[in-house]
């Protein structure tokens, strides 16, 4: 299969200002980018930088967002897995598409990003007729995780950790937790999301306890449905 088959091709250009992170992840996420700045400075004192990453929590708030802002910082190019095309019946196959993935990855010396990794990660269970399939999938991934080079970057986001093989998280050096965003991270966020709008269409019934990714669907639907009730009524009164 094409190499092209196998990533999402996704342009989208994000930074970590576009991202709204608990400081102690901002932090780390800055560090991490510097030591890929300093690489060299780095090596010659022996000092090894992180380069390989798990991103764990829930889902819509922000993984996939800090993976490309990171590329972004870093000038790097973002190859993201495409699972549905990777995955198949055939465990051999699979392996090797994934590792092909890698390859690629390694030679651009790019930021690769697995995302839902617990798909391709799960912990070798007992069951008879799988276990021998996936215990060969986990390894050619230790595998490649192990000799995956120094001056690239592997990213993998998770929502279920509990899932994973315990030997694939022991090769992460940083694993960075994702939390559901308070009401007042929230209000900051919606407060954002809205200040590009006019002040009109900013009045919006603002929902909590929710990820930061539906807040963003949220607002924008309604600010569409305001916005699109104004226009209609102009219209009107132009017809009147």
């Amino acid at each position: 299969m094409n190499i092209y088959d196998l990533v999402i091709n996704d342009k989208e250009k994000v930074t970590l200002n576009d991202i709204i992170l608990e400081e102690s992840n901002r932090k780390k996420f800055v560090q991490l980018v510097k030591e890929h700045a300093y690489i060299e400075e780095l090596s010659r004192y022996g000092l090894p930088v992180n380069n390989k990453i798990l991103l764990q929590g829930s889902s819509g708030c922000g993984k996939t967002m800090s993976a490309k802002a990171i590329a972004n910082a870093l000038g790097k190019n973002i190859l993201i897995l495409n699972l549905s095309n990777v995955v198949c019946s055939r465990i051999g196959e699979t392996s090797q598409s994934i590792k092909q993935v890698f390859d690629q990855a390694a030679r651009e010396k790019a930021v690769l990003f697995l995302d839902e990794f617990d798909q391709i990660g799960k912990a070798r269970g007992s069951d008879d007729k799988d276990v021998g399939e996936m215990r060969r999938l986990v390894n050619t991934l230790i595998q490649l995780i192990d000799y995956y080079p120094e001056n690239a970057l592997l990213l993998c986001a998770t929502n279920h950790p509990e899932i994973i093989d315990a030997a694939l998280l022991r090769r992460f050096q940083l694993r960075i937790n994702f939390e559901m965003p308070t009401s007042e991270i929230l209000d900051a966020y919606y407060d954002r999301l809205l200040s590009r709008f006019p002040e009109e269409l900013q009045n919006i019934e603002r929902k909590y306890n929710i990820s930061y990714a539906e807040a963003r669907d949220h607002t924008f639907t309604l600010v569409k449905g305001a916005l699109i009730k104004e226009l209609e009524e102009k219209e009107k009164g132009v017809e009147a």
